[in-house]
Parts: C-alpha cells; structure tokens; sequence
C-alpha cells in the first residue's frame, strides 16, 4: 500500500476554500449564541479593534491565552486588558475571572466568538480567554481599547 500524493492546488481544494469564507458568522449572529453572564459586551467596532490588538500583542509574544494562564498572571499582579469570549459553555469554566478583574481594577470585556478569538491569537483552537499587555509597538492601538473597554458599563 503506497500513499497517493496529492498535487498541490487542485479544483476540489480551491473550491473548498470558497465554501470556508463565505460560511463567516455576522455580528448578529453570533451574538444570538452568548452566555447570559457576557456582561460588558463589545460593540461590533470595539470587537474589531480588540481583534486587531490581540492580533499585534500575539506577534511580539505579549498574550496570555487560556483560563489558566490568564488567572495565574492576574493573581501575580500583571496588568492589562482581558478579553473573554461570549459563547463559551460551560460558564463555570470561567465565571470567576471578571470578579477578579474588578478586584484588581482590570478592564475587561466579552467578545462574541471564541474561534474569532483563537484565530486572532494565531490559534487554529478556539480561546476563550486572553490578556493583552501593554507594549511600545502598538501602544495606540493598545490605548484606544484599553480607554473604549474602561468606559463599558460594568454589570450590577
């Protein structure tokens, strides 16, 4: 038994690649999937400029990615901004993260996709927590979110 090669660029490969893009979710929705405790929720602009950012920090190495990861370095006293995504089920898995932000004084905010958030992060797994910290860089970008995420409503 030998293995066929297959010859790179085929019909039925470019084909599928068509079928992927136009099968994006829009803003609305993905929102129709969220977690009654997705409170504060990024608008659809402020969800892109995160995208961006998270984007940016995962180039230079400045992420936290995952539940475990974000909570250690938040307990550890590091600084920045949280981003958690909306859709993630069970909500116990990670439930307990925006209290400890509020006690720290971290800004945070919900986005609606965790496979938007993974693949920002150069992920091909869905994430459905990150922190982005602060870096020379992309300090503009990392100020404009960090001022739109500050001044969401926090819940009740």
């Amino acid at each position: 038994m030998t293995k066929v090669k297959k010859e790179k660029g085929t019909k039925e490969e470019e084909a599928g690649a068509t079928e992927t893009v136009g099968t994006e979710k829009s803003y609305q929705e993905l929102i129709a999937n969220i977690n009654p405790i997705a409170n504060p929720l990024a608008t659809k602009k402020l969800s892109k400029k995160l995208y961006k950012c998270v984007k940016k920090a995962s180039k230079l190495k400045q992420i936290r990615r995952g539940v475990k990861e974000v909570q250690k370095f938040i307990n550890k006293g590091e600084t920045g901004i949280v981003v958690l995504a909306g859709d993630t089920l069970p909500i116990d898995v990670y439930c307990h993260l925006p209290v400890m932000c509020e006690d720290r004084s971290l800004p945070y905010a919900y986005i609606p996709s965790k496979v938007d958030l993974g693949s920002s992060a150069g992920s091909k797994r869905p994430t459905c927590v990150i922190m982005i910290k602060s870096h020379e860089d992309y300090k503009e970008a990392y100020d404009e979110c960090f001022e739109e995420v500050s001044a969401l409503p926090k819940p009740l």
